[in-house]
């Protein structure tokens, strides 16, 4: 077995006219959080949706896990929380949850989704509407669904969108427990002061892989201070290239 839980080659992705992803392809190793950064329309969705098997780029390859996507048997080992919250509203909390763990065929369910409600702290509110949520609680909602049933792989895609400081502080404590644990996590957020958290980077733009490394690498790379301007130093040199 490598030491890869994702490894990306050479996809290409259209919709129409859009060319939503130019040739990208990236490796992230296991139980690290591994940061997609990039502005809205950069192709981060896309490139998520293809690693989780949602989409089938034209070209290239995704293996997850040692396995070729698109693949069911992968998928109970693979938590996704989208950027739009995707629960039922007129289901309670614990529903919710038991809803997606009962989809991932877990077993001992009712000591599962107790965990997973009092890891984003929500027994409290577990027989509480979804509907009747701020947009916050929504989100600790979403990531105990993705979190039920103790995935080896969990992609978040902006999952702090929305979200006041003390709760994104609260989600990233979470997400290191998780690397602790062995597991990796892919994030994708456009909030660069949220990169520092990450192991290892990636920063997308028009469908590309501009640059990746760890934080200390690509601004020692770039020779910039921040990484917003590391950003844009990348991406300057990508557009230079043609």
């Amino acid at each position: 077995m490598n030491d890869y839980a994702v490894e990306v080659r050479d996809l290409h992705k259209h919709f129409g006219h859009v060319h939503a992803l130019r040739g990208l392809s990236l490796q992230v190793e296991r139980g690290i959080t591994y940061g997609l950064l990039g502005p809205n329309g950069a192709g981060k969705t896309t490139l998520i949706r293809s690693i989780v098997g949602l989409l089938r780029p034209e070209t290239g390859t995704v293996r997850v896990l040692g396995r070729t996507m698109p693949d069911k048997s992968v998928m109970a080992r693979i938590g996704y929380m989208t950027q739009n919250i995707a629960l039922y509203e007129d289901l309670t909390v614990r529903q919710n949850v038991a809803f997606f763990a009962a989809m991932a065929g877990v077993t001992r369910a009712p000591r599962r989704i107790d965990e997973a409600l009092a890891l984003v702290e929500l027994a409290d509110r577990a027989n509480s509407r979804v509907r009747e949520l701020s947009g916050g609680l929504q989100r600790r909602c979403s990531l105990a669904c993705a979190l039920v049933h103790r995935p080896e792989l969990v992609v978040l895609d902006e999952p702090t969108v929305g979200v006041d400081p003390q709760l994104r502080v609260q989600f990233w404590d979470h997400f290191h427990r998780l690397n602790a644990q062995g597991v990796t996590l892919i994030v994708s957020s456009h909030v660069m002061d949220e990169a520092a958290r990450c192991d290892r980077l990636g920063f997308i733009r028009d469908g590309r892989l501009l640059a990746e490394g760890t934080e200390r690498e690509l601004l020692a790379r770039s020779s910039r201070a921040t990484l917003e301007d590391a950003f844009l130093y990348f991406a300057e040199q990508v557009a230079a290239e043609g």
